[in-house]
């Protein structure tokens, strides 16, 4: 296969390097990534400049530019390649319940995905200093990439999967999850020197973590593999909705 490769950590990030290593021995690979640190550029575009793509070796061209836009760009014109899948990553920190709504990491998964492509996001789900893991989330990887040409899966699916930052002999298998819940993050920061400025606050703690979610898996040493999909009309709502509708004069 030919596999397009992006990340919100930028080219030069461990985890996407490690990603391109795994992969490059059975399968084609380019990447198009952020040339800088992207994280929770969700999928936004970046519509009022243009962008320069910037090749840095063989098969390997940085952006300044989001997670998005760098699958955009590479699938609708800039690579005159015919690519069969895209993965994103390997993303320096887990990307759990609430958090697929910011990460860069899925949302480029995401605008693959939009583009007609199976694609599939992963993280090494590392919260303390720097991932030391990345080499089980590279195999991991190459595994489901091996098992996805097999995978009758909708033509919305996005593949959310989370690596528990532990040895390879440590991983206990895979598990098909659901995405868990945070409690509501916490306050923002003043900025020390500026009070003025202010930090986003950290993530909320987990509220649902139970037996199913993705939370639990990693908790568990469990690869988590979480479908999501890209359709997000709530569809049990239309009907009350509807009729709410109906009532104003």
């Amino acid at each position: 296969m030919k596999i397009l490769i992006s990340n919100d950590d930028g080219y030069q990030a461990q985890g996407i390097v490690q990603l391109a290593q795994s992969v490059a021995h059975e399968h084609d690979v380019i990447v198009v990534a952020p040339s800088e640190n992207k994280s929770a550029a969700s999928s936004s575009l970046t519509l009022d400049k243009p962008l320069r793509p910037n090749q840095i070796s063989n098969n390997v061209y940085s952006i300044d530019a989001t997670p998005s836009d760098c699958v955009h760009l590479a699938l609708c014109g800039f690579l005159n390649e015919k690519i069969d899948l895209v993965v994103t990553g390997i993303n320096f920190g887990a990307n759990l319940g609430d958090d697929v709504i910011y990460s860069g990491t899925v949302a480029g998964a995401i605008e693959g995905r939009f583009l007609g492509l199976p694609s599939l996001a992963i993280s090494l789900a590392s919260w303390e200093g720097e991932g030391r893991h990345f080499e089980t989330a590279g195999v991991i990887a190459k595994q489901l990439i091996s098992q996805i040409s097999h995978a009758q899966l909708s033509h919305d699916t996005v593949l959310n999967v989370n690596v528990p930052d532990v040895a390879l002999n440590d991983i206990k298998g895979f598990q098909t999850t659901r995405l868990g819940k945070r409690h509501m993050s916490e306050q923002s920061v003043a900025d020390k020197d500026d009070p003025t400025l202010y930090w986003i606050g950290k993530n909320g703690k987990e509220a649902d973590n139970g037996v199913g979610t993705d939370f639990h898996a990693i908790a568990n040493h469990y690869v988590s593999v979480t479908p999501l999909q890209i359709d997000l009309t709530k569809y049990n709502e239309i009907y009350t909705v509807s009729e709410w509708l109906n009532q104003i004069k």
